[in-house]
């Protein structure tokens, strides 16, 4: 999966979750993680795993390139904030 700063972005915003708490479940730098969603730096393979990861875990579903372009979605059935439980 090559996850954009994008869907990053907007994973987050679906799952109600700040850049700490990604970092802190990532195992990323919060500094990288501001970087790459702000398109300033990319990110390398493993981090970009531990990220996709990550927002999986908690709720994410990210849709490939289909024509329309890359997008994120909630798991169906799930609530944003069940991840917190964790």
């Amino acid at each position: 999966m090559e996850l954009t700063p994008e869907q990053c972005r907007a994973a987050r915003g679906l799952l109600d979750m700040k850049q700490a708490e990604l970092a802190e479940r990532s195992g990323v730098g919060l500094s990288s993680i501001k970087n790459f969603e702000a398109g300033r730096t990319g990110m390398i393979a493993n981090n970009l795993s531990a990220l996709g990861r990550a927002l999986q875990t908690a709720g994410a579903e990210f849709i490939p390139e289909n024509g329309g372009g890359p997008g994120v979605r909630l798991k169906k059935g799930i609530d944003p904030r069940a991840w917190r439980g964790l």
